[in-house]
């Protein structure tokens, strides 16, 4: 497998990843979705294009032999700290490894060249597999919350009343 930055040639790929990924009927393929607590879209190819277009971001792409096979946002948020969002891997391939070694790809990238201490994340509180996932890898859950942007259709629709995010961080 193989690890590279996306460009704008890369959006419509990483547009139809993302939301077979994350929302609908494909993303029940997976154990990561949220097509049980959010309908609608998970992004569009203009935020994509926003956030590639944006220097302190960028979306990581994994491929193997020229195939799509996961992505994920890391950004250079201030003060020595890096976020990380939009952790993707097709719904067909998870638990395969990917997920981890795109984790393990923007934890150095962060590192090394946002030089980062720390990365940080919002995961929805209802998705208990995912932070634990996520903490056997060693972010721990900071007590602090955020909310889901509920009113605003362009994160998607929400089938349950009460989202929250819970902020997780890493020391790099």
């Amino acid at each position: 497998m193989s690890f590279r930055i996306a460009d704008v040639r890369d959006i419509p790929a990483l547009h139809a990843l993302i939301e077979s990924a994350y929302r609908g009927e494909s993303a029940k393929a997976g154990w990561t979705h949220e097509a049980d607590l959010l309908g609608g879209q998970r992004t569009d190819v203009q935020a994509l294009g926003e956030i590639i277009a944006d220097d302190a971001q960028v979306i990581l792409m994994a491929e193997e032999a020229g195939d799509l096979r996961g992505c994920v946002l890391v950004a250079d948020i201030d003060h020595g700290r890096a976020y990380l969002g939009m952790l993707t891997v097709r719904p067909d391939l998870q638990s395969a490894g990917i997920g981890a070694a795109l984790l393990a790809e923007a934890e150095d990238l962060a590192r090394n060249v946002l030089r980062a201490a720390a990365m940080e994340m919002t995961v929805i509180k209802r998705r208990r597999e995912l932070i634990a996932w996520y903490e056997r890898r060693g972010y721990r859950n900071t007590g602090r919350e955020a909310p889901f942007p509920s009113h605003d259709p362009r994160f998607g629709l929400p089938k349950v009343d009460d989202l929250v995010f819970v902020v997780l961080e890493k020391t790099l």
